[in-house]
C-alpha cells in the first residue's frame, strides 16, 4: 500500500489552510425520510473506549434514529486500555464494529496496514459529498486520504496548549504567559525562565512547586520540538514506514539530556516519583495547584471548572522547529472493512457533522472539540469563566496553524515503537542514565525494530 505523501510540512499546510475543521450535514439518502418497514431496518455499531469524553454518544442515537427510522445504532465499549486488543479481537472474529476511530495507541496508518479499513470514496461521490458545503477544505479532508481514496472523515480536532496557574504567577509577581502563538517574546527559554521562578523542589511532595510540566507529546516525537529529526524522511512518503531513526544524532541527545535537566537539574519539573505521590488526585500534577505551567493536549480543559485555583490558557512557547510547535491529534470516524451496512455508517458519521449535533456532543463530552467551525464558539465558552473564551480561541487557532499530526496516527505499527523507545528512556525518567549512553542504545533497537515491521509489510 503506498500512502499519499504527508511530510510533516505538508500536513501543517493541511491544518492551516482547514482552521477549525468545519462539516455539516444534508443527507440525500432515502434513509432519512418515509416510515420504515420493519424489515428494513439495520443496525450499525459503533466502538468507542470507555472513558467519559467518549460514552456521552449514547445520547445523541435519540434524535439520529428519530430522523432516520430505518437505522439502528448501538454502542460496544473497552476500557481504554483494551481498545486495541479487543478492536482486533473483533475483527478476527467476524464480528467487526460498522464505526470507529483511533482511540487507541494504534493509529490510521496501522489500521491501514492491516486492512481493516473501508474505502469511503463511493459513499462520499454517490452522496455527492463536497468538502467546501460541509465547511471544511479539501486538505483536511484528505489528511485521511490514500492513494486518492478516502478512509475517513475528520470529527474531532484537538490542539495542544498551556494551562497556567494564575495564583502562582500572581503570588510572583509574574506577568501571565501570551495566548497569541504570535507573540515572539514567548519562548522556550523565557519560558524557563519564568519556571525557575516558580519553583520551590523539594524531597516533600506536599511543599514542592515546579514551574512547568512538559508534556508535549510522547518520548519519541518530543524531541522535534528542540529540532532534532527523529525518523528517516522516507516515512512520509512511503506509508509511514520508517527505514531509519536518529535517536543517538547530536540533536536528539541534546534535547533528551535538557528534557531530564529541566527535572534533575534545572528541578522545574515534576519527577516521576512525585507524580506517582500525586496519583490519588487523579495522577495529574497541575491539578494539585503545585505547577505553576503545564503543557499537554486540550483534554486537560476538561477539569479546569473544578480547580481549586484560577487558571488561565496560553500558547506553546516557541522552540527550535515552528512546524512542530503544537501537537494535533486530529480524529476522524472510520467504517471497517466487514461492515454490512456502509451506507447507514456513513450516514451515521454525517449526522455527527452537524453543527447542533457537535455543539451537543461538546456539552455532553465534557468539551470535545468540534471539527465544524460553526460550532467551535460552543467550544470557545465551555470552559468560561475558568477560562477566558477569546484567549481559549486565538490558542486553538494558533495551535492549529504551528501544529502538526501526532506521530501515533501516522507511523504504522507505532504502538510497539513508542513502547520500546519508552521502556529504554526510562532511565532518563529516574535519573540512573544520561543522554548520551542512552541515545545510541534506542536507536539500534529501534532501527532493528523498524527493520523486523517493514520486512513483515513488504511480504503482504
Amino acid at each position: 500500500m503506498k500512502r499519499k505523501n504527508l511530510a510533516l510540512g505538508s500536513l501543517v499546510m493541511m491544518i492551516t489552510a482547514g482552521s477549525m475543521l468545519t462539516a455539516c450535514s444534508d443527507s440525500k439518502s432515502s434513509n432519512n425520510t418515509g416510515n420504515a418497514n420493519s424489515k428494513d431496518i439495520v443496525t450499525i455499531t459503533q466502538f468507542i473506549p470507555d472513558v467519559p469524553e467518549k460514552v456521552y454518544i449514547d445520547k445523541l442515537i435519540p434524535d439520529f434514529e428519530a430522523t432516520h427510522p430505518n437505522i439502528k445504532v448501538k454502542i460496544m465499549k473497552a476500557p481504554y486500555a483494551e481498545f486495541d486488543s479487543k478492536l482486533q479481537s473483533l475483527v478476527a472474529a467476524g464480528t467487526a464494529p460498522d464505526v470507529t476511530s483511533h482511540w487507541g495507541e494504534m493509529g490510521f496508518i496501522e489500521f491501514m496496514d492491516k486492512g481493516m479499513l473501508r474505502d469511503m470514496t463511493d459513499l462520499i461521490k454517490a452522496d455527492n459529498f463536497k468538502a467546501a458545503d460541509y465547511g471544511m477544505s479539501d486538505d483536511v479532508l484528505n489528511i485521511y486520504k490514500v492513494d486518492g481514496k478516502n478512509y475517513g472523515i475528520p470529527v474531532y480536532s484537538y490542539t495542544s496548549l498551556m494551562l497556567y496557574n494564575k495564583d502562582m504567577f500572581d503570588k510572583a509577581g509574574i506577568p501571565y504567559p501570551p495566548a497569541d502563538f504570535e507573540d515572539k517574546s514567548w519562548t522556550f527559554d523565557k519560558m524557563m525562565e519564568v519556571a525557575k521562578k516558580l519553583s520551590k523542589p523539594s524531597d516533600d511532595p506536599q511543599t514542592a512547586e515546579f514551574g512547568i510540566d512538559w508534556g508535549w507529546s510522547e518520548n519519541d516525537m518530543r524531541l522535534i520540538y528542540f529540532g532534532a529529526k527523529v525518523y528517516s524522511d522516507d516515512t512520509w512518503s512511503n506509508g509511514g514506514h520508517p527505514t531509519a531513526s536518529y535517536f543517538g544524532s547530536p540533536e536528539a541527545v541534546k534535547a533528551n539530556q535538557r528534557l531530564q535537566d529541566m527535572v534533575f537539574k534545572d528541578k522545574v519539573m515534576p519527577s516521576k516519583e512525585f507524580r506517582k505521590a500525586v496519583a490519588g488526585q487523579g495522577g495529574e500534577p497541575f491539578a494539585t495547584g503545585k505547577i505553576g505551567m503545564s503543557v499537554a493536549g486540550a483534554w486537560i480543559l476538561t477539569s479546569v471548572k473544578d480547580y481549586s485555583f484560577k487558571v488561565g490558557v496560553a500558547a506553546v512557547p516557541a522552540g527550535a522547529n515552528d512546524k512542530a510547535r503544537d501537537v494535533l491529534y486530529i480524529d476522524p470516524l472510520l467504517i471497517l472493512k466487514d461492515s454490512k451496512h456502509p451506507k447507514e455508517a456513513y450516514e451515521w458519521i454525517k449526522y455527527q457533522l452537524k453543527k447542533d449535533v457537535q455543539e451537543k456532543a461538546i456539552e455532553l463530552s465534557g468539551g470535545t472539540p468540534p471539527s465544524n467551525e460553526q460550532a467551535a464558539e460552543k467550544y470557545y465558552n465551555m470552559y468560561a469563566p475558568a477560562i477566558d473564551p477569546k484567549d481559549l480561541k486565538t490558542v486553538v487557532e494558533g495551535g492549529l496553524k504551528h501544529g502538526t499530526e501526532s506521530y501515533n496516527h501516522l507511523i504504522s505499527d507505532y504502538s510497539h515503537i513508542l513502547n520500546l523507545v519508552t521502556n529504554e528512556m526510562d532511565p532518563l525518567d529516574s535519573d540512573k542514565g544520561n543522554a548520551a549512553e542512552i541515545g545510541p542504545i534506542v536507536e539500534k533497537k529501534v532501527n532493528a525494530l523498524l527493520k523486523e515491521v517493514n520486512e513483515k509489510y513488504m511480504k503482504k
